[in-house]
Formats: C-alpha cells, structure tokens, sequence
C-alpha cells in the first residue's frame, strides 16, 4: 500500500518523477533508482522557488518510515535536506556573559526590539549574578538559553563564555558575541546578514566582523553616543606578552559600501558563522588579557577573513563606571593567579615562553588552513620579539608589505597607593624606565594637569599609563615626585615582570 502522500493529486512532478524511480527488488526491498542522478538534478533547483518539492519529499520520507519500507525512507529524507536548509529560517545565536551587570536587561531588549526579525534570535546567556530572579521576563521564552551562576564561583569572562558555547550552541546559522552593555542601531541583525553575504560573493568563504564598538553611556543616551563608525589599532604589547588596542574613528565611513579588512578581533563584538563556536571554541583557561589577540589568531588559522563593519551596528560602554562589581574586584585573591596563568598559556600559544616545551593545545590551539607566520605578515605584528610594523602603527589598511620597517612598541601601568603622595603642591613626577645597566630607555613626567586627574578618582591607587617604542624592553622603571616646596621627593622604583 502506498502512503497517503503518493495518492494525493497536487504531488509536484519532479516528486512524481522521483516516486517512479522507486524500484523494488528481488527480495522484496525497495530502493530510489538513479538515486545519484536525482541528487544532482535536485541541486541545481532553487531551493526557494522549489520549496515544495523538498517539502514533500520529507512529508513522503516520514511516510515511508512509518510504513516500514526504510531504504526508500531514507533515500527521500537524505534528498530533502539537499534543500530543506535553505528554506529554514536563518537564526543568530547571541552570546552574552554577564557579570552582575544592571545593564544586562536593557542590552537585551535594545537588541530584540531594534532587531529587523527578533524571531530569528537565539541567545545564550551566561549571568553570573547573585539574583537569579534578574532574568526571570524571559524565563518561558524559547529563544532563551540561560544558565546562571552564583558570582562567588565564577572564574571569569572566558570561562563563561566557553561554558554559553560548550552548552547552548545549536547549529544557528551565525554568531554574535557581545558583552552585557550595548546599544543597538535598527535592523542591525539584517545589516550584518547583509556584509556576510556580500562578503561572501568576493570569494569570503567565512567571513568575521569585529571591531571596538563606538561609545555609549547609559546614564545619558542617546546623547552621548559617538556617531562615527570605529576599527581597531594596534596599541602595544603588555609586559605579560598580550596585545592591546584600541578603537579608531572612520571619519569617512559614511562613503564605504563594504567592510574593511581587519586584522584584529574584538570580544565585545564579533559576527560570523555560527560554526566558529564549534571551530574557535573559548578556551576556559584564559582569564582577560590574551583573549582577543588568541581567538583573532586562531580564527585566521581556521580560514577565517577579518573585517571591520563600514557603518555603525552598535555601542558599547567603557568606562564602568555606572557598575560597582567587576570579576577582579570581587575575587581579590583568586584573579591574579588566574590572569598570570592565562598570560602564561597565552604565550605559550605565540612561542613567547622561553624554555618551555610545546603543549597540545586540542581544539584551543591553531587551525590548519593557515600559519602563524602568515597571520604576523598580514597583520603586521610579530609575537616572538614583540615587534610591529610601522605599516600597522600608521593605521593603513591590511595587508601589510612584506618589506616593512619592524620596531618594538610596549606598554607599562605603574600602579601606586595614592597614600603615598602626601604634598598638595606636585609640579611634576618624573617617570623613567631603563635598562638592566640603568640607562634610560623612556622618559615621560606627568605634569600638573595628569598629576591632578590621577589623584582625583575614587580608586585608592593611581595607574600611571606610559606607551612607547623602544629598541630593547626596558627592565624597571622610577617614579619620583617634584614638590614646589619641598623640591625633589624620595623615589620610587620596581623591577618589570614579563611574566
């Protein structure tokens, strides 16, 4: 007996066609003939403007099933899929590891509300939160994947953006990482659809859009929102190894039509495929530093091209400072064992570490489409000796010219109590980093103006920020204040750890 689908007068005629290829065996089994040949036919029709024929045939293919005769079943189902994807609704997993963040619900209705089709949204959310009610409004959304976590067990960022991946991904069509403080600009989810494909048709097979978002602040937006379109720039290499940026206005952006090549990634902001969470996995081992330069890394080495979005898509917020809690802050014992742990691993990955052998990294380590040395001359950065060219210091566009000058640009905090600066008449403080033989490599005082902002913030210590090119990495510094009436005041030095 045939199923009831095969009866039925509206079958579509290459379903029709298909069904008279059935041939049944000697032994009574039935089977698709030409079945090849059918596979090919039926790639070279439109999915959408056939979508009937794949639908039936998975109608059929369930029928055939329940009837027993299993062989054309599967025959049926293997040659409904060669359209059925297609025809699916393309989804975006959102991922978003939040940390005691009172902006996590605005974040998340910005994006839902702005989204072009917020039905298309699936996110994952890791909310490490000492209130587990936060997030109660979506608790019967189906969109929502949520796993909370008390924040005295958190073990950072990475860790919580590893566990949303290893436990929510469901093969959506793309990505979108982001972190719990955002605006969004209308039809962003259409928007960034549109500069995958487009980069798609240049021959992109995976294409990953990133960058530092432009600024927002939550405590008067929209009035405070940048309004032109930002990249990343190489900043320097931290002490531990780590390399830092930081966002660059597009003045030009508005006569752009498509995404610029980027050579960095960015956390807070990172579309692609939806794949990437299963071929760039979080490793769970990093802490902070070292996250976006290993994942921007690997992601290249797994064949994926970098760009930076060409209009604004949304905002992020800096400065932390409508938020009292941050993971450090909190776990004042545990994040420094972490974080030198993590920049250890880190340089381990880029061949930094000196006399340690190379660890099977598995699925945290490299990909095989390209090399690390392919990704330092395209992106002009060189982890070994920690040099850059000068072709990425100007900010020009990737790729960089293989004969380009290489120096070594570095970056030190030098954090003091602000206790020990008693006097209330600074003219300067003078601050130097040398060389093990005690000559100066770098020398750049704080006046008057940086004395008094340093001095003038709620934090109990001051963070000295010094950024410069050297031809040798310095191995301490000196800090020593000048009083107008007391003159020069005692100095204050440390030895630079690089690990």
């Amino acid at each position: 007996m045939k199923p009831a689908a095969e009866k039925s007068e509206a079958i579509e005629p290459a379903v029709r066609a298909i069904l008279d290829d059935v041939a049944i065996h000697d032994d009574g089994l039935a089977f698709v003939h030409n079945y090849a040949n059918w596979v090919m036919a039926l790639r070279k029709l439109p999915p959408k403007e056939n979508s009937r024929v794949f639908i039936q045939l998975a109608v059929l293919a369930k029928q055939y099933f329940d009837a027993g005769c299993n062989p054309v079943a599967g025959s049926l189902a293997a040659l409904a899929r060669i359209g059925l994807p297609h025809l699916m609704k393309e989804t975006i997993f959102i991922q978003i590891a939040a940390y005691r963040d009172p902006q996590l619900i605005p974040t998340i209705d910005d994006c839902i509300s702005m989204a072009s089709d917020p039905q298309r949204l699936r996110f994952g959310i890791c909310n490490q939160t000492d209130n587990p009610a936060d997030l109660n409004k979506y608790s019967r959304d189906p969109r929502f994947r949520i796993v909370y976590v008390p924040h005295g067990n958190s073990k950072g960022v990475c860790w919580a953006r590893w566990l949303i991946q290893k436990l929510y991904y469901q093969n959506e069509t793309y990505t979108l990482q982001l972190d719990s403080h955002h605006r969004f600009v209308k039809g962003w989810d259409e928007k960034l659809i549109s500069m995958i494909k487009q980069l798609q048709s240049k021959g992109h097979k995976k294409p990953l859009i990133t960058t530092y978002a432009p600024n927002f602040d939550p405590l008067n937006d929209p009035k405070e929102r940048t309004q032109e379109a930002t990249i990343m720039k190489f900043d320097a290499f931290t002490p531990e190894g780590a390399v830092s940026f930081r966002p660059l206005e597009v003045t030009n952006s508005t006569e752009l039509t498509q995404p610029i090549p980027a050579r960095f990634y960015s956390a807070h902001f990172a579309f692609t495929l939806g794949q990437m969470c299963v071929e760039v996995p979080h490793d769970p081992n990093y802490y902070f530093d070292g996250e976006e330069i290993s994942i921007g890394v690997r992601a290249y080495t797994h064949g994926y091209d970098l760009f930076h979005p060409n209009e604004i898509i949304l905002w992020h917020e800096y400065t932390r400072n409508y938020r009292t809690h941050a993971h450090w802050k909190d776990h004042p014992s545990v994040a420094p064992k972490l974080n030198r742990a993590a920049h250890k691993r880190n340089r381990i990955l880029f061949g930094m570490e000196p006399n340690v052998d190379h660890i099977d990294f598995g699925e945290y380590g490299f990909g095989t489409e390209r090399t690390l040395s392919e990704f330092e001359q395209y992106a002009g950065v060189r982890f070994k000796d920690r040099s850059v060219q000068q072709y990425t210091l100007q900010d020009k566009r990737a790729p960089n010219p293989i004969d380009d000058d290489w120096v070594l640009q570095v970056k030190h905090f030098i954090a003091l109590p602000k206790k020990i600066f008693v006097e209330n008449d600074y003219e300067l403080w003078r601050v130097e980093f040398h060389d093990a033989f005690g000559n100066s490599l770098y020398r750049e005082d704080a006046d008057k103006d940086e004395i008094q902002q340093l001095l003038s913030t709620k934090d109990d210590f001051v963070a000295i920020m010094r950024r410069f090119v050297v031809d040798t990495l310095p191995v301490g510094w000196v800090v020593r204040p000048f009083s107008a009436s007391k003159g020069w005041c005692g100095s204050i030095s440390e030895t630079i750890s690089y690990e």
